[in-house]
């Protein structure tokens, strides 16, 4: 992969910022949970919501799929469309305790690509938050793709406008080694790059990738 401009990129994202140490979470549970939460929200929202679940011990398959839905939408209010959400938790705690007896390991315990088929085809769960759950909580090796992602790669240049996600998707992952470890750190990388300096009005001036941007050298 010489001259490799995705590894390029990585390198210097975390030359810049360093390790990420993402996704925080105590257990794999709660990571899928905050997964599905952080659809079209900021992470410090979900922090609440899974605050609020963990003080009210309902951080399992069991106890997420018999709480009573007023009562889990009053505790996971501060994510938005939390009614939609609390419905996508639960859909989600049903099927895992009806078809593997509540056991993320038994449904993990899959070929990346038939687990992602399987998690798409559940109500609410798009393809971020399916990929989400594949790195993150599975540990195993695909992209996330973002909004952030899509922003700076075509401010980059490397990608247009119009790509969609499964094709963005499939740029790194043929130019990256197929590692969880690198995709989870570069997606990682991506996201503080997007919330902090490459925004809707970028601060180019901070940016550790401003030698290699298009939009910069306009």
């Amino acid at each position: 992969m010489e001259n490799n401009i995705f590894l390029a990129i990585f390198e210097k994202l975390f030359e810049a910022y360093g390790p990420q140490h993402w996704w925080p979470a105590g257990s794999d549970f709660e990571t899928v949970v905050g997964a599905i939460l952080t659809q079209s929200v900021s992470w410090s929202n979900v922090e609440k919501a899974i605050k609020n679940l963990k003080r009210e011990d309902l951080l399992s398959p069991r106890a997420l799929s018999e709480i009573d839905d007023e009562k889990l939408h009053g505790l996971i209010r501060s994510t938005r469309f939390y009614k939609q959400k609390g419905e996508r938790l639960k859909n989600f705690c049903r099927y895992l305790l009806k078809n593997y007896d509540g056991s993320l390991y038994r449904l993990f315990d899959k070929d990346v690509y038939e687990l992602r088929e399987e998690l798409l085809g559940l109500k609410g769960l798009g393809e971020e938050t399916v990929d989400s759950i594949i790195l993150y909580a599975a540990k195993k090796p695909i992209f996330v793709v973002d909004a952030y992602t899509k922003r700076i790669f075509c401010r980059l240049g490397i990608i247009t406008e119009d790509i969609d996600y499964k094709s963005l998707q499939k740029l790194f992952m043929s130019n990256l080694p197929l590692d969880t470890s690198l995709f989870n750190e570069y997606h990682a990388l991506i996201v503080k790059l997007g919330k902090e300096v490459c925004r809707t009005k970028p601060g180019c001036g901070f940016c550790p990738l401003s030698d290699l941007c298009k939009e910069v050298k306009k």
